[in-house]
């Protein structure tokens, strides 16, 4: 009866056999293969030390007071510097970091340079607070510094010479209540006028011929250094205005004018081209690029021809 509780099966044998290997090779390899080397606890506080410190380093990357190149710990130290001429050893000993360094050496091989201790505050990546600390140290040497310019003191004769000149013109202004044609006077009549000289002649000339004359003495004030004070010393001439043929005027001679811009000298192109000829400033009105103001300043300017 008890034959029959270990009685196995031919496959059944077979897995007991693989198992009782199987045991065998697990106690000869606790036996034969060395198990881990215990560490004492100095040494696994000593080991886990060194790998916060590799940590701390590896994110800060620069030691608070120290700064580490090619393999060295250069310490902090503020002493006197010229940005001009400082290397990147003498940048770095002064605290600044590797970038910051980097900027400096750049923009001085790209030919710029320090003139005063302010301008170093403009590197890149320099913080306020870091130049305020290094500003007490900084000393610009003097070939970096501009030199004066010295103006050549007048000898009574240049003296003399532009005492005349200035007399002469002052001679040759027009008296008060005087009035120029704003259409017809030219440069020298305009010049005759207080507080008028050459260039702003020129300049109110040069917009007049680009407009085709003026039709308000306001439009004077759209030339620059003209003040209001000045409009009083012109009257508006009985002169026409150059009109301008907008159905015939090409696409550069109707941008040239001052008070059409590039996008509107191109609508009206493209309405001539798709829809014929412009009639009427109320063809424009329908384009967004057109605005009411736009319309009232160029329709003095402007046929249909």
């Amino acid at each position: 009866m008890w034959k029959d509780f270990f009685y196995y099966t031919k496959s059944e044998r077979r897995a007991v056999y693989v198992l009782l290997v199987l045991i065998a090779l697990l106690v000869v390899a606790i036996v034969v293969v060395p198990g881990p080397v215990e560490h004492s606890a100095t040494e696994m506080l000593s080991a886990d030390s060194v790998k916060r410190e590799n940590i701390a380093t590896q994110t800060d990357g620069w030691k608070k007071d120290s700064y580490a190149v090619k393999g060295k710990d250069i310490p902090v130290s503020l002493v006197l510097f010229d940005p001009n001429l400082a290397d990147s050893i003498e940048l770095v000993r002064l605290g600044l970091p590797p970038y910051v360094v980097r900027n400096v050496i750049k923009y001085r091989q790209k030919g710029g340079c320090f003139r005063t201790p302010e301008s170093f505050s403009r590197i890149y990546g320099l913080t306020e607070e870091k130049f305020e600390e290094l500003k007490p140290y900084i000393r610009i040497s003097d070939s970096f510094v501009p030199k004066p310019t010295m103006r050549k003191p007048e000898s009574p004769q240049t003296s003399w010479k532009s005492e005349k000149k200035d007399t002469f013109q002052r001679q040759f202004k027009y008296p008060e209540g005087t009035l120029l044609a704003v259409n017809g006077a030219d440069t020298t009549e305009m010049k005759k006028i207080p507080g008028i000289g050459s260039g702003i002649s020129k300049m109110i000339v040069a917009y007049r011929e680009r407009l085709g004359g003026f039709y308000s003495l306001e439009q004077l004030a759209e030339v620059k250094f003209v003040t209001p004070e000045l409009l009083e010393w012109f009257t508006l001439d009985e002169v026409e205005v150059r009109k301008l043929s907008i159905n015939k005027a090409s696409l550069e001679e109707l941008r040239a004018h001052p008070y059409i811009n590039y996008y509107q000298a191109k609508v009206m192109v493209e309405h001539r081209r798709k829809k014929g000829k412009i009639t009427s400033l109320s063809q424009l009105s329908l384009y967004e690029e057109f605005t009411e103001k736009d319309l009232q300043r160029i329709f003095p300017y402007i046929s249909f021809d």
